[in-house]
């Protein structure tokens, strides 16, 4: 996927804006500036614990927005809806996309259906696009990360993942594993109005958090060293990929997000994340030790082996987001 951003639609469509590397554009207008953003959603099963795919498509979004500093305003929708999907099912996506969305504060403005034959659709796939407003001057991107940022996440890591994982292949485990699936930009607002330098936000997806840290470092041109013995991971989340073979590092989340920051701003920074409902388990689990053309990400274990943090060459759970 990287791969194919990168040597396909990146080099075809080129410009100053998509060059930031970011998850939403920041686009000049009269008087403000705004952050458009667009995702799909092709989750497997539609529902699973903690959520379905309608709130993770406006959350997903509403992330997708936040992680520029916006205070996102308005959605937009997009259904293709596989023929023969039960129209109770319809009304229960839609009616968790509109909970949703008064959750995370957006509207949803306008949106469009298509109908594809029976088979050709895996029951419904949902496009969505917001816009917010940025309300400050300061520019949150990869190029801007610094040599000696502390690195940061808003919580545990791995739970969206396995808690897709365990509802498609009907697994049990001794607790359930929910979806760690939320709007973030009420925590971002909060971090903003703290007045706590954000260099670079990104929500933690597709990859997991060593994707994330190695899209980031390659943008920057920088070498990150984590410590896997800070990071958060649940014990039961950790049991699940120990059982299925995973790397909970690589396993998806949808309500977590990770912050680069100057070291001298971390107990502001702390305080305001662990005083929010997604920000309980916020923790240290690295830093940015300087300038790498190769955009290495490095990871230190508990007994102090250093190893690189590679991109994964293929999905380890498709159809989780």
């Amino acid at each position: 996927m990287h791969e194919m951003i990168s040597g396909v639609f990146h080099a075809a469509f080129q410009n100053p804006m998509l060059d930031t590397r970011h998850d939403a554009a920041v686009l000049a207008s009269p008087g403000q500036r705004l952050a458009f953003t667009t995702d799909s959603y092709v989750v497997h099963p539609l529902f699973f614990p903690g959520g379905d795919i309608g709130s993770l498509a406006v959350y997903g979004t509403v992330n997708d927005l936040a992680m520029s500093g916006a205070r996102p305003l308005f959605i937009s929708t997009g259904f293709i809806i596989e023929e023969g999907l039960p129209m109770e099912t319809l009304v229960r996506i839609a009616r968790s996309m509109s909970a949703a969305a008064q959750k995370a504060c957006v509207q949803i403005v306008t949106g469009d259906t298509k109908v594809v034959e029976r088979g050709k659709g895996d029951g419904v796939y949902i496009n969505t696009a917001g816009i917010g407003v940025l309300e400050h001057d300061s520019v949150i991107s990869p190029l801007e990360v610094r040599p000696g940022d502390l690195i940061l996440v808003n919580g545990d890591l791995g739970r969206h993942g396995m808690a897709v994982m365990a509802s498609r292949e009907g697994l049990e485990y001794e607790s359930e594993i929910t979806s760690d699936s939320a709007p973030l930009a009420t925590l971002v607002q909060k971090l903003m109005g703290a007045g706590v330098p954000l260099h670079c936000l990104r929500d933690i997806t597709r990859g997991g958090l060593s994707a994330t840290l190695n899209e980031i470092a390659e943008a920057a041109g920088l070498n990150f060293l984590i410590e896997e013995d800070l990071i958060p991971v649940r014990a039961d989340v950790r049991g699940a990929c120990e059982i299925l073979g995973l790397d909970p590092l690589y396993v998806a989340c949808e309500g977590r997000l990770v912050l680069f920051i100057p070291e001298p701003h971390l107990k502001q920074a702390l305080a305001v994340l662990r005083d929010d409902p997604c920000g309980k388990q916020a923790a240290v689990i690295g830093r940015v030790r300087g300038p790498d053309p190769r955009g290495l990400v490095c990871s230190l274990s508990p007994i102090g082996v250093e190893r690189v943090l590679d991109m994964l060459s293929g999905e380890q759970l498709p159809r989780i987001c």
